[in-house]
């Protein structure tokens, strides 16, 4: 992700003295332990510059458990509670910026599916399996400011092998930044992986920079 430009605390797009870049490599896992309960692990490298920071190394660790608290044939509620430790900078020897020591989290999951969109589109996109999920988080975070998240995203296949996503990241600490980023992406099923590609930019927000770059994963089904 590379930015030029910053949200500044009105919101108001000013230039940076000095362009924002940040590279992530990460790793996301999941575990189903029975029907309605699931681990999950991410872990990530960071590298990243501007004008204040200039961090490379290993970013923060979370672990946590969603449990399926109801379904039915077209809705589904989770719960989410997890924790993460900071990361450790190889070179600059501190925390990972923007994340606590000890942060604790609990997040709350709605999704619906929709059946096949192209009757919603007048029959004109061919998607099936289509489905629109929100996510709430409150993140509390040791020696920083607590954050409030909120995540939105619709999706729908098309034919067996293809994945089509548009997705908002929102958030706001307190008394402090807040940011809103958009993103598309397109994934294609081989067999048990899959490959996405995708674009995040940043559309909106207060104390933060307008970042875009691309996004890329493989993923593996175990």
């Amino acid at each position: 992700m590379r930015a030029e430009e910053g949200f500044d605390p009105a919101g108001d797009r000013q230039s940076l003295d000095v362009d924002r870049t940040d590279r992530t490599a990460g790793l996301f896992a999941e575990y189903g332990l029975t029907d309605r309960l699931t681990l999950q692990l991410k872990a990530d490298w960071q590298q990243g510059e501007d004008a204040f920071v200039d961090y490379e190394g290993r970013g923060p660790i979370e672990v946590g458990a969603t449990w399926q608290v109801w379904r039915d044939d077209q809705n589904a509620v989770s719960l989410y509670g997890g924790y993460a430790q900071a990361g450790q900078g190889r070179n600059a020897g501190y925390a990972a910026p923007g994340v606590g020591e000890h942060d604790w989290e609990a997040r709350v999951s709605v999704g619906r599916s929709l059946g096949a969109a192209g009757a919603l589109f007048g029959g004109r996109w061919g998607m099936d399996r289509s489905f629109v999920e929100v996510q709430a988080a409150r993140r509390v975070r040791d020696g920083l400011p607590h954050e409030t998240r909120v995540d939105a995203t619709v999706g729908g296949r098309i034919g067996r092998d293809w994945l089509v996503m548009g997705q908002a990241f929102g958030g706001a600490a307190d008394g402090g930044a807040r940011w809103l980023s958009v993103e598309t992406s397109v994934t294609r099923d081989l067999g048990g992986w899959s490959v996405q590609a995708g674009w995040r930019q940043t559309v909106a927000g207060r104390e933060t920079a307008i970042a875009q770059g691309p996004v890329v994963a493989i993923w593996r089904r175990f």
